[in-house]
C-alpha cells in the first residue's frame, strides 16, 4: 500500500517540461553537444561546456552539463527544481560559474530533458550518486572540494548525498522542502509513504548549510526553509529574501551577493579546520602531552565539574556547602538534597554519615557498611554491616544491654 501511494505521490511531484528544451547530438569527432533553438547562445559553441551521458545504477541514462572555470577552486553540483531542465538553466549556470568562480555540474533527472527513464524519488537518488561518481572518476573532484546545491525538489537528492559524505565542503538549500507531504498539508509527523524526507536527513549533514528562501513563497512555505536551518548541525547565516517567491530569487541582488560570500568562506576553510571537523565527526579527541592539562579537566574519566543541586538548581548548593572529596583522586560527588554521597568511581571510598558521624569500615573490602540509624547501604561483598572495625549505634545498644 505504501509503495502504491508513493508512486501516486510521484505523479503529482514531478512535472518535467514537455517537450524538452534541448536535444543531445553527437558530432563527427564523437563529442556530444546540446542543441537548443530557444537559447540565445548556442550550446554547441561553448568550448567550456562538456555534455555528458551518465549511466545510473537503475539502468537510466541521464544528461549532465559540466561548465569549467579556469580560476575555480571548488565545484558546485546543482540539482534543479521541478518543471525545469538543463536547457532552461544554461544561462543561470553560466552566471553562477562566472560570479561564484566555480566549476559547475548540472544534470537532468531521469525523465527530464533528454534523460531516459521516469522521474521518481529513488531514480533521483541514483541520478545524483551517478553524477558524483562521474565527478570523482572523470574530473578528479573530491568531496572536500565539492558544494552541493539543491533547489526545491532538488533539495531531496542533495540532502540524500550530503548525508553520505562526511567531509563535504558545504551545502546550499534553495527554496527547499521539509518533505513532500508537508508541502501539501502542514503536518508535523512523517508518514511511511512520504517522499523526500529531508526533515530526517538534515541532521546527518556534517558541513556548513546555507538556506535561501523567499518570504512570499506560495509554493513551498518559508517555514520549510526556516525549519531546515534550525535543524542543521552547522547552520550558516541564512538568506531570507523579503518579497521573494519560489522561482524568482535569482533576480534579487542579495541572492548572488550572499552566495558569493558563502563560497568565499568555504574556500578559506583551511586544512587544519577541515581535519578538526573530520576528527570531531569520527569521535576522536585531541590528546594532551602533559598530565597537568588532563588533571585540570578530567578526573576518574569523568569531566570534573560541580553538578547542580536538585533542591535549589544551582551549580553549588549554598544551603549546605557540603562537598566531601575523595582523598585519592579529589572527586567531588553531587549534592542530592544534602544527604546522599555516591561512591568514587576510582576507589571504594565513602564519606562519613552526616547524621551520626559514624565511620567504621569493612575488614574485607574497606567499604563503609550500613549504619542502622541512617540506613546506609550494606557491604557489597559480605552483605552485612556487622563486619566493621569499631563501634556503631547498634554496638552501643548491645553494650548498654
Amino acid at each position: 500500500m505504501g509503495c502504491m501511494v508513493s508512486r501516486l505521490a510521484a505523479k503529482f511531484a514531478f512535472f518535467p517540461p514537455s517537450p524538452a528544451t534541448y536535444q543531445v547530438k553527437k558530432r563527427d569527432d564523437g563529442r556530444l553537444v546540446a542543441v537548443s533553438s530557444s537559447m540565445p547562445i548556442p550550446l554547441a559553441d561553448d568550448s567550456s561546456l562538456d555534455v555528458l551521458l551518465i549511466d545510473t545504477k537503475r539502468g537510466n541514462k541521464i544528461v549532465a552539463f559540466y561548465l569549467r572555470n579556469p580560476y575555480a577552486r571548488l565545484t558546485l553540483l546543482y540539482s534543479h527544481g521541478n518543471a525545469a531542465d538543463l536547457g532552461q538553466l544554461y544561462d543561470l549556470f553560466v552566471q553562477l560559474k562566472v560570479n561564484l568562480r566555480v566549476n559547475l555540474m548540472g544534470y537532468d533527472y531521469s525523465g527530464y530533458g533528454a534523460s531516459t527513464g521516469k522521474p521518481s524519488e529513488s531514480n533521483t537518488y541514483a541520478d545524483i550518486e551517478a553524477v558524483y561518481e562521474c565527478l570523482e572518476t572523470e574530473y578528479g573532484v573530491s568531496q572536500e572540494d565539492l558544494i552541493l546545491y539543491g533547489q526545491s525538489v532538488g533539495s531531496g537528492p542533495t540532502l540524500h548525498l550530503a548525508a553520505q559524505l562526511p567531509r563535504l565542503r558545504g551545502v546550499v538549500l534553495h527554496s527547499a522542502i521539509l518533505s513532500g507531504l508537508r508541502v501539501l498539508c502542514h503536518v508535523k509527523f512523517t508518514l511511511c509513504f512520504d517522499i523526500y524526507k529531508n526533515v530526517n536527513k538534515i541532521r546527518k549533514v556534517k558541513c556548513p548549510v546555507l538556506v535561501i528562501h523567499g518570504t512570499e513563497d506560495d509554493v513551498v512555505n518559508w517555514l520549510h526553509g526556516n525549519g531546515l536551518w534550525k535543524m542543521a548541525r552547522e547552520p550558516y547565516e541564512p538568506l531570507w529574501i523579503k518579497g521573494g517567491g519560489h522561482c524568482n530569487l535569482e533576480i534579487y541582488p542579495d541572492y548572488i551577493r550572499h552566495l558569493c560570500r558563502f563560497i568565499q568562506e568555504m574556500e578559506n576553510i583551511t586544512t587544519a579546520t577541515r581535519l578538526k571537523k573530520i576528527r570531531e565527526s569520527l569521535g576522536l579527541h585531541k590528546r594532551s602531552n602533559t598530565s597537568t592539562a588532563i588533571s585540570t579537566k578530567w578526573c576518574c574519566r569523568i569531566k570534573l565539574r560541580r553538578p547542580k543541586c536538585p533542591a535549589c538548581w544551582k551549580p553549588s548548593c549554598p544551603k549546605c556547602c557540603c562537598r566531601p572529596k575523595c582523598p585519592k583522586c579529589c572527586w567531588r560527588p553531587k549534592c542530592l538534597k544534602c544527604c546522599w554521597r555516591p561512591k568514587c568511581p576510582k576507589c571504594c571510598w565513602r564519606p562519613k554519615c552526616p547524621k551520626c558521624c559514624w565511620r567504621p569500615k569493612c575488614t574485607k573490602c574497606f567499604w563503609r557498611p550500613k549504619c542502622p540509624e541512617c540506613s546506609r547501604p550494606s557491604c557489597i561483598k559480605c552483605f552485612s554491616w556487622r563486619c566493621f572495625v569499631g563501634a556503631c549505634c547498634g554496638s552501643e545498644e548491645k553494650q548498654n544491654g
